[in-house]
């Protein structure tokens, strides 16, 4: 496990943090929680038939001593859930509604997170990044002051680390997504201990083109000095001006960054995807992620093709979220 990974389990460790796993019958799910539950990092709290996930783990030699597993067709406090989900949604459901919504694992996971008996929540193994999100949204809903959420990844190899941003939700932020976006980012990146240097990416550096696409990025940087006049930021930067300090001096010798930014927000989703898989593909970078970030309370999103050590990682950052909130 790299050094990322052991300060986070350091600092997560002894703090009694619960986090939700909605698809308690996957066995990656599973051997991930067993194992969080065995080194007493979190107490994870496994969603699904409770019969079902114990002969599964039994069946996988994994102990769930010190989980707990909660099954929505027989939840003792079902009614709590129930009556807190009807006032959230302000008269856009009734208890009808309700009782029926709150049958499916990912509403009823954040539905204990937002009536605080978890910490935080883990999901995508098996469903769809909007099946994770949209409970979020609808329950816990984002900060104030914060419009969107925002999904970034943490590029780990060896003792480098970078935050990239936004790889997963906005497909076409505008100058203000992309200015929130950029403030959050750096938030995130101080959970990881990287002193953010946030450059905004485009296809120019510091004018050098000149287009609708350049002047939003442009304007999302002067948005984001506004809003953190303290922040290390500047733009508009293309990637090699950013992260090389040669071409830095060249193309932007007055900016505060000179190829050393660590933060680096992109344009728009196909840049920031298309950007990650290539790091994590040709650079041999550990892509860590997507990390939602903007929201009241810690949800994250895997991979469908996520393995065990991806959930047990991102459940630590899960964990760090809850203690950062």
């Amino acid at each position: 496990m790299s050094d990322l990974f052991t300060v986070l389990k350091e600092k997560v460790t002894g703090q009694n943090l619960r986090i939700v796993f909605p698809e308690g019958q996957d066995e990656r799910i599973l051997a991930a929680a067993g194992r969080l539950a065995a080194e007493k990092i979190i107490t994870p709290i496994l969603i699904g038939n409770i019969a079902e996930i114990e002969a599964k783990a039994k069946d996988m030699d994994i102990s769930l001593e010190s989980a707990e597993i909660y099954d929505p067709n027989n939840f003792l406090m079902m009614d709590e859930l129930v009556a807190a989900f009807i006032e959230r949604r302000k008269g856009k459901a009734t208890e009808e509604d309700a009782r029926k919504i709150l049958l499916d694992e990912n509403y009823f996971g954040t539905m204990l997170v937002y009536a605080n008996k978890a910490d935080g929540l883990v999901s995508g193994a098996a469903h769809s990044t909007a099946d994770t999100v949209r409970p979020a949204l609808q329950i816990i809903k984002t900060k104030e002051g914060v419009r969107k959420t925002s999904g970034v990844f943490i590029m780990v190899r060896d003792d480098e680390k970078y935050v990239f941003a936004d790889c997963a939700i906005n497909i076409s932020p505008d100058s203000q997504d992309l200015a929130e976006i950029a403030i959050e980012s750096a938030k995130t990146s101080r959970m990881f201990d990287i002193e953010p240097r946030v450059a905004m990416l485009s296809f120019s550096t510091k004018g050098s083109a000149k287009s609708p696409e350049t002047e939003k990025v442009s304007a999302a940087l002067e948005a984001a000095k506004v809003r953190d006049p303290l922040l290390i930021i500047d733009g508009e930067f293309q990637f090699d001006a950013a992260f090389v300090p040669s071409v830095a001096v060249k193309k932007a010798p007055d900016s505060p960054i000179q190829g050393d930014a660590n933060v680096f927000v992109f344009p728009s989703l196909e840049a920031g995807n298309i950007g990650y898989k290539i790091a994590q593909r040709l650079g041999n970078f550990e892509a860590v992620g997507p990390i939602l970030q903007g929201l009241n309370c810690p949800v994250n999103d895997l991979s469908r093709g996520c393995s065990e050590e991806d959930v047990y990682k991102l459940a630590l950052i899960t964990a760090a979220q809850a203690l950062n909130q």
